[in-house]
């Protein structure tokens, strides 16, 4: 049986003659099912959808659908980074691997009266994995991931913020998926800041009541570098709270460690040699280095060793990565 808030929106979207809204929970039930393992109920659920003729008789596609059904705020893409791939302290990993197992497992948990976790938050500075790790548990639930694009969601517009911010959800109930939020703290600020308009009030409580209602089929990931400014009500929503901090000496050894091995000519630098040299404040920096030897070893087309693009680009790396920052200027 699916879950009985659907089956209540469909029958006050089918009263109010809604085809959209009555289209959008029919397909949201039919992935409820399917999650469920119950595949014959989804299949005939969709026949239904796909066969049935439209209301008030009308068999032409509706302009203008993907803004109203809230499609054009998602960037919808197939995961291709395992966890696996990810440099994780061991504390985060077993986070994740209770989550990855709830969740392939929820026909166990719901046969106990149990819903799988859903929703994690992702706190730390910029560059340390944040997007990666949304995208890894995607890649290891098998679920597509959806990113959220706040320039369609986000206006000026009294009240629209919060509309387009429901859409949103609504859409993303219609089938199994990580929903990833970056700068969370974006939509979810502190209600209580003085600074702040009524409007983001109004985002705020939408946002909390949305999260409530999301299924756990659609795993939520939020990630933030400011988890100082979310609401608390919203902390409190994410049943699982995580801080990628800086990466270790020991995590980057291992990161160098591996790239190094992608080469088929001897570097020349030990990992910690070459890590010390290269001194990346995370793990982006790190990555850029070494997208940066690659492409020099390409356009060098073997004209070149590897130990020399190395120093080139060690040398490089050091002399471009910092930039003068305000706080440096004389005053």
């Amino acid at each position: 049986m699916a879950r009985s808030d659907l089956i209540i929106n469909l029958v006050k979207a089918g009263v109010k003659g809604d085809a959209a809204d009555v289209r959008a929970t029919a397909e949201a039930i039919a992935a409820d099912e399917r999650a469920k393992k119950h595949t014959g109920v989804a299949d005939r659920i969709t026949r239904a959808l796909n066969t049935t003729k439209p209301m008030n008789g009308n068999t032409q596609s509706r302009p203008g659908l993907r803004v109203r059904d809230g499609s054009g705020g998602i960037h919808r893409r197939e995961p291709t980074r395992s966890i696996n791939e990810l440099y994780l302290e061991p504390f985060v990993r077993s986070a994740c691997d209770e989550l990855i197992e709830e969740q392939r497992r929820a026909d166990v948990l719901r046969a106990h009266g149990l819903e799988p976790r859903h929703r994690i938050l992702l706190a730390g500075p910029p560059g340390n994995g944040k997007t990666s790790l949304a995208e890894a548990l995607a890649y290891e639930l098998a679920l597509p991931l959806f990113t959220v694009r706040y320039e369609a969601v986000v206006t000026s517009y009294l009240g629209e913020t919060a509309l387009r911010l429901k859409r949103l959800f609504d859409f993303v109930r219609t089938e199994p998926c990580v929903l990833f939020f970056d700068e969370f703290d974006a939509i979810g600020k502190e209600r209580g800041d003085i600074h702040e308009t009524g409007e983001i009030k109004r985002v705020v409580t939408t946002l909390l009541l949305q999260l409530d209602d999301l299924p756990s089929y659609c795993v939520l990931v939020g990630a933030t570098n400011h988890p100082e400014l979310l609401d608390r009500a919203t902390w409190r929503r994410f049943e699982i709270r995580l801080n990628l901090d800086t990466p270790s000496a020991k995590q980057m050894t291992s990161y160098f460690s591996d790239n190094l091995r992608i080469f088929e000519e001897t570097p020349g630098y030990t990992a910690k040699r070459l890590f010390e040299a290269v001194n990346p404040n995370n793990f982006s920096e790190a990555e850029n280095f070494f997208l940066d030897v690659k492409r020099r070893i390409a356009l060098a087309q073997g004209e070149r060793d590897l130990r020399s693009i190395l120093d080139e680009r060690v040398k490089a790396f050091n002399e471009r990565r910092y930039l003068p920052d305000e706080g440096d200027k004389d005053e």
